[in-house]
């Protein structure tokens, strides 16, 4: 078997590759996050050896002892990012160098060893130009980069972990919400929280997600795409949804987020817009907004857009919002001006089709 190098990476090809038409029929429409390139990075940790056994090499199961601590205590994080197709055909990715911060930002909340920024991005970077056939060239689609961290130290102590798989799978994608969804109804969960002050919240890490899912069971089963999470002390303050950051557009102009202080994922979706917006000359506030504030602001017509955001959905505009005590439209339940104006500058910065005035991405090839 040949074994090329990419830096710290000793790339392995995958001996079966799918061919040109299996892949392009299994990227013709995929599920998201279902359909997976052939390739996947790894990297090791250990006390006494530090990172290494750096790899490229076909997608495989993952071997792990019935005992490592991830499978029983959660020690696990992870980060998700694109690779996006050019208009000359070469592709790019969008900021990886804030998702590598951010890991690094979860994975010391979890007693995690922090993974260099360079060996992030160089994983990344490898295995999207190994698997570069499965950039998706449709309209809106990318390829999804799924870099996760686990505890493997074989124990049952509940001690932090002295060893460590570092692992990046692929995933071509389109649209995040079936259906395509031009803008989403969300439900307000008032039985959970997803997080308080001095917990995970800030941190991507797997267990927010699985305490969230009975609040998105039944935001599903009311007929909405997602969940608006409220704050653990008072129940009263919009914290985010079950993936996504959200803003706010009042009839003014202004553009209002809930803050970051410590319950909420620094979305870099959301740092991105905040900059972009400020570009274009909005107003942007970073503080609290009550939900019976935004019912109000919403009859009224003070609040006129609004919409989340996110690395899997990018832009998703609200229309309706349904709970035991809370139902109103947003506006004509349509995608609004403002809403559109900025995913439209996003998304064609991430695309190639407008110039990248801050420097986020980085071309692979």
């Amino acid at each position: 078997m040949d074994i090329e190098q990419h830096g710290a990476f000793a790339i392995t090809p995958n001996p079966a590759p799918l061919s040109h038409d299996a892949r392009a029929a299994q990227m013709e429409n995929p599920a998201w996050g279902r359909v997976f390139t052939d390739h996947m990075a790894t990297l090791r940790y250990s006390r006494d050896k530090g990172w290494h056994d750096a790899k490229i090499e076909a997608l495989k199961p993952l071997q792990l002892h019935a005992s490592a601590v991830s499978l029983h205590y959660g020690v696990e994080i992870f980060e998700g990012l694109k690779a996006y197709r050019l208009p000359d055909g070469g592709a790019q990715l969008f900021r990886p160098d804030a998702n590598a911060r951010r890991f690094a930002n979860s994975a010391k909340r979890l007693v995690m060893p922090e993974l260099p920024v360079d060996l992030f991005v160089e994983s990344v970077r490898a295995l999207s130009q190994i698997d570069r056939d499965w950039i998706p060239t449709a309209d809106g689609a990318s390829l999804y980069l799924r870099p996760f961290m686990i505890g493997t130290e074989e124990t049952f102590a509940t001690n932090p972990s002295g060893a460590f798989l570092y692992c990046v799978a692929a995933a071509p994608v389109g649209a995040f919400f079936s259906g395509g969804a031009q803008a989403i109804k969300l439900w307000v969960c008032e039985d959970y929280t997803r997080a308080a002050i001095g917990g995970t919240g800030e941190a991507k890490c797997g267990g927010n997600y699985a305490a969230g899912l009975p609040a998105q069971a039944e935001a599903l089963r009311q007929g909405c795409n997602q969940v608006i999470f409220l704050d653990a002390i008072e129940r009263r303050w919009v914290e985010e949804l079950g993936a996504m950051n959200v803003f706010f557009v009042f009839d003014d102009g202004t553009l209002q987020t809930p803050p970051l202080t410590g319950t909420i994922l620094p979305g870099v979706t959301r740092d991105s817009i905040i900059t972009l917006a400020r570009d274009m000359g909005y107003q942007v506030n970073e503080a609290p907004y009550a939900m019976d504030q935004w019912m109000a602001d919403a009859k009224s017509g003070r609040l006129v857009e609004a919409f989340s955001c996110g690395t899997a959905a990018v832009v998703a505009p609200i229309s309706e919002i349904k709970g035991n005590n809370h139902n109103f439209q947003i506006g004509d339940g349509t995608p609004g001006a403002i809403t559109t104006r900025i995913k439209t500058a996003l998304t064609d910065i991430q695309f190639g089709r407008a110039p990248d005035p801050h420097g986020w991405c980085q071309r692979l090839f």
